[in-house]
């Protein structure tokens, strides 16, 4: 492995492969948030379903997507991303318009079921090639790849900020949920297309004895492995209350939920301007288990600070300090949760061993959701209580990991 030290105070210069990626990484968040930050309104608004079932629809959508990571993962080990990314893509577009139409339980748990399938077919590819490339370039430049994955994370959150900006302005003019969605599906046309043009074919690998049996290796018998994705399953449990508990909060303290839409923006804004300093600070100075366990205490002290925070005419000061310490935990954590996936994994297995990291989160947040839509209701200190209990027990289990690093085995070169 190279040992010369890169620049770290500039952003790394990537390769055309890498900058696909990261621009589809960019698009693919501006099309989602152009819509979720107002699918609980529209759950609960518009189609009036109990709170408890809103939250069992967002869990069920997070499931599917996260839950079944696992088998975006295989088949991109199988079949190489680019089928699997295409496909996301189609079914990405279907989900969308089916919700759009969507106006009993039973067509909107279908629509937002097809809605996270998809995602869980294009995400995995993109994620583990990213991983894979962040690596090559690691080996073959110094740069650390957690600054690669940050450039990554920071390139999703510009999509995350722009969605929601794309979702307020087309409620502004007039339109409504359905709206949104269309303009989303749009924006996944223009993914498509451009990923049928400019992805490059892998070849496919032919099945092994070993692919049948690659699951529970990789996630049941590698205890490290699997103590990481427990540790980041209490990071997405935390990460989904922001479509859950923060409209609760906004809607207590200012009688509605329309600064959602500027409070997402901030915590896109907030990656997109400090993700890469952030990360070349943490890089350099803190091991990945560090930043791990540093990340999700940061996001426990932004739940506790919901409650201690003043209301009266800052009444939006603890929703706006819950963000800010959820995103700066996030910024801290997420590259450093992915950066150590390849080390504890085969590389042929990395796509597979993607999926599984964000399934096991996907079951999580699956009943986290559920428990958390039965709470909103009790007092606010019990509330915050309980959630910063989660990311803190995922603290303490990342504290169990090698804090350092092994030299990873050689890497295939990633094909520009």
């Amino acid at each position: 492995m190279t040992t010369a030290t890169p620049d770290t105070g500039a952003t790394p210069a990537l390769k055309p492969y890498l900058r696909l990626l990261t621009a589809t990484q960019f698009a693919f968040n501006t099309g989602f948030y152009a819509v979720l930050p107002y699918l609980a309104a529209h759950l609960g608004d518009g189609l009036g379903m109990a709170g408890w079932l809103v939250g069992l629809v967002l869990g069920l959508r997070t499931f599917s997507q996260q839950g079944l990571f696992v088998v975006g993962g295989a088949l991109t080990d199988r079949y190489g991303p680019r089928p699997v990314v295409l496909t996301g893509c189609v079914l990405r577009i279907a989900g969308f318009c089916w919700l759009a139409q969507a106006g009993s339980t039973a067509t909107v748990i279908g629509a937002v079921l097809l809605i996270g399938f998809a995602a869980a077919l294009f995400s995995p590819a993109v994620e583990s090639e990213t991983a894979r490339a962040a690596v090559a370039h690691e080996t073959a430049t110094g740069t650390p790849r957690a600054q690669v994955l940050a450039v990554f994370s920071a390139a999703g959150q510009a999509g995350a900020f722009l969605g929601p900006l794309l979702g307020s302005l087309l409620l502004l003019l007039g339109g409504d949920f359905r709206t949104a969605c269309l303009a989303g599906a749009v924006v996944f046309v223009g993914v498509l297309a451009g990923h049928a043009k400019l992805m490059p074919h892998r070849p496919h690998r032919p099945p092994t004895a070993r692919t049948g049996a690659a699951l529970p290796r990789e996630v049941f018998a590698n205890r490290p492995f699997l103590v990481l994705c427990l540790a980041y399953s209490s990071y997405l449990v935390s990460y989904n209350q922001l479509y859950l508990a923060l409209p609760a909060e906004v809607e207590r303290a200012t009688g509605s939920q329309s600064a959602l839409g500027g409070l997402f923006a901030l915590s896109s804004l907030l990656v997109v301007v400090a993700q890469l300093p952030l990360t070349r600070w943490s890089a350099r100075r803190l091991p990945p288990r560090t930043a791990l366990v540093t990340g999700l205490a940061v996001v426990a002290t932004g739940f506790v600070a919901v409650p201690l925070a003043p209301d009266g005419p800052a009444g939006l000061l603890p929703a706006a300090a819950l963000v800010v310490l959820l995103t700066l935990g996030q910024m801290l954590l997420v590259p450093a949760a992915r950066g150590l996936v390849p080390d504890l994994v085969d590389d042929h297995r990395l796509g597979l061993a993607t999926g599984a990291l964000s399934s096991v989160s996907g079951l999580a947040v699956l009943v986290g959701s559920a428990a958390t839509g039965t709470l909103l209701d009790t007092p606010g200190a019990v509330l915050w209580t309980v959630l910063a209990t989660v990311p803190l027990t995922g603290a303490a289990l990342a504290l169990t990991l090698s804090g350092g690093r092994r030299t990873p085995e050689p890497v295939t070169a990633v094909t520009d």
